[in-house]
């Protein structure tokens, strides 16, 4: 159960480092440190070492500035360890250091402090991991949110280049052409054409960064305080202000699709590791 919490929180935290930090090398040292200490005083300093390569290994397979090069297949490798660690290795008897001061109660009762390091970890993946995780099985899908088409795109001048002595025809309207015929430009002026800018297709995604975490760490409190009913609602209440937008899709289906692969897959996700804290809590 340690080598599960220790591993989401290094991926979580080394996800953080990542977006948040301003010199991503002092935030990397200073987690790094800071979960060794706690590895060496819980008496795990062997699985936190494990969880610091697999969170070098998930930094270098889930790339914030390009597409994920291995794509969405990380995500299931970690899932897959997690559970692993979870269902067959269990939660110690023996804690070291911090087992003789660690005390934390609950509505649910004693907390062990294997179990509340495995949801300090879930809850910290859930938070900036798990975006990665989405863009991942967007990427795969191609699955980016269109451009309105309501919107005017930004146009760009651009000038062909021209020879001395070439002649350039502008064409006219029709009727401008009965009354005065076309005319000619000639001795190398510039044709001027607009073009629209490119964009970026991901430009719709970074609200998702912060709706995404807090709808996750929601789910997953609720799973666990087995509050399904106010779940449903919450998770109803997103298709419904989402509706208006959907609606809007025409033929094309486009915003469904990105609507829809992006909220299942950032559900799976919390109910997946509110799924891993509660098998980990009754067994």
């Amino acid at each position: 159960m340690i080598v599960a919490g220790f591993i989401l929180l290094a991926v979580g935290a080394a996800d953080l480092v990542r977006q948040f930090a301003p010199r991503r090398w002092i935030g990397y040292l200073s987690v790094a440190v800071i979960l060794l200490l706690l590895g060496s005083v819980s008496d795990a300093l062997l699985p936190m070492v494990l969880a610091l390569v697999v969170g070098a290994l998930w930094v270098w397979c889930m790339p914030t500035e390009r597409t994920a090069p291995l794509g969405f297949w990380p995500a299931v490798l970690l899932a897959v360890v997690s559970v692993g660690a979870v269902v067959w290795l269990g939660a110690r008897s023996d804690v070291g250091l911090i087992g003789a001061t660690w005390q934390l109660r609950s509505p649910f009762g004693e907390v062990p402090f294997d179990l509340a390091m495995l949801a300090l970890g879930a809850g910290v993946f859930l938070l900036e991991s798990s975006n990665l995780v989405v863009r991942a099985a967007l990427d795969g899908e191609h699955t980016w949110r269109p451009t309105d088409p309501m919107s005017a795109p930004t146009s760009v001048p651009t000038t062909a280049p021209t020879t001395v002595g070439a002649e350039v025809a502008v064409a006219s309207d029709a009727g401008s052409d009965a009354a005065t015929g076309s005319d000619t430009v000639t001795g190398g002026d510039a044709a001027t054409d607009v073009v629209p800018a490119p964009r970026d297709p991901r430009s719709g995604f970074k609200g998702g960064r912060l709706i995404g975490p807090l709808e996750r760490i929601l789910i997953l409190i609720l799973t666990l305080a087995a509050a399904y009913p106010i779940l449903a609602a919450m998770l109803a209440a997103k298709g419904i202000v989402r509706f208006p937008e959907i609606s809007r899709d025409g033929e094309t289906g486009a915003r469904a699709e990105y609507f829809l692969v992006g909220s299942l897959v950032s559900w799976v996700i919390a109910l997946s590791a509110a799924f891993l804290v509660w098998w980990a809590a009754h067994s």
